[in-house]
């Protein structure tokens, strides 16, 4: 299993926000670019995953389908699908399993590059782990490459709880690390 450092992946995307920022089309003009209150948005993304130490891990595919509430907000349901291959001394298992959730994102600027921040609150269920309720933390980034479509790229902390009482423990004794690149549309 590939170990990934979440530390240098944070760094990376937080690092590469400043200059996405600046970037402009010499041909258009930003307002072009990007959602409207009332649109919706639709995206497919590769996603991965690790627990909080980085030993182990998955990878999947991610579907975001959002409505606009303002241009800057917009809120939606993502479901993925997770595939894992676990070894080790004794034991060598193949593990599925999936996600669904609703999740809110604030919007920053108007420009082709738009950061953003929300939160995301759901379930994990499937093979190999306990089904578990989550609620999550995320910062990414959009880039227009046209008016209406964009890269995306997204890192999420998610903390999982089976009741209320275990929330609030939660986020520092079992959290989860996942990451996201993918391709979105506007319509």
């Amino acid at each position: 299993m590939i170990k990934v450092n979440a530390a240098a992946i944070t760094i990376c995307l937080l690092g590469a926000l400043p200059m996405a920022a600046s970037a402009q089309s010499s041909g258009a003009q930003s307002s072009e670019f990007g959602s409207r209150e009332g649109e919706r948005e639709l995206s497919i993304s590769g996603t991965g995953n690790s627990d909080r130490n980085l030993d182990s891990g998955s990878f999947g595919v991610t579907g975001d389908l959002g409505w606009y509430l303002t241009d800057q907000v917009v809120a939606g349901i993502r479901q993925s699908v997770n595939y894992a291959s676990i070894e080790g001394e004794s034991i060598k298992d193949d593990f599925w399993n999936g996600s669904s959730r609703a999740y809110v994102n604030y919007h920053f600027l108007a420009d082709r590059a738009r950061p953003f921040v929300g939160g995301s609150l759901g379930g994990i269920y499937g093979d190999g782990i306990n089904d578990s309720s989550f609620a999550g933390l995320e910062a990414g980034l959009k880039y227009y490459v046209l008016p209406k479509t964009y890269f995306l790229g997204r890192v999420d902390y998610q903390f999982l709880f089976s009741s209320t009482s275990d929330a609030s423990d939660a986020f520092q004794d079992s959290g989860i690390w996942a990451y996201t690149v993918g391709l979105g549309y506007n319509f």
